[in-house]
């Protein structure tokens, strides 16, 4: 999770933010397992894994908020661990 969350705020802080899609790209799993792909009407999450099954279209205020609240509980969760958060950057 917190490589996933370290991934994100890349993303965020890339100066394309709001116009490319995102694809988790983990030296753990296989690219594609995370795609968040700009669509009509917002942003869907899915998987290259499950094509036929992707979350209904978010407004990128939306995205935002709940990509946040994830980096949130994954440092709560690193931290409660004793693992130094500063590997995770922050937006």
């Amino acid at each position: 999770m917190a490589e996933l969350a370290y991934h994100l705020e890349l993303w965020l802080q890339s100066p394309a933010v709001g116009q490319e899609d995102f694809e988790f790209d983990s030296m753990q799993a296989d690219a594609g397992l995370i795609r968040i792909v700009g669509f009509d009407g917002g942003w869907r999450i899915g998987s290259n894994f499950t094509p036929d099954s992707w979350t209904s279209p978010v407004v990128w205020d939306v995205l935002v908020a709940e990509i946040k609240q994830f980096d949130r509980s994954v440092r709560e969760g690193v931290a409660a661990m004793g693992i130094e958060l500063s590997f995770i950057p922050e937006v």
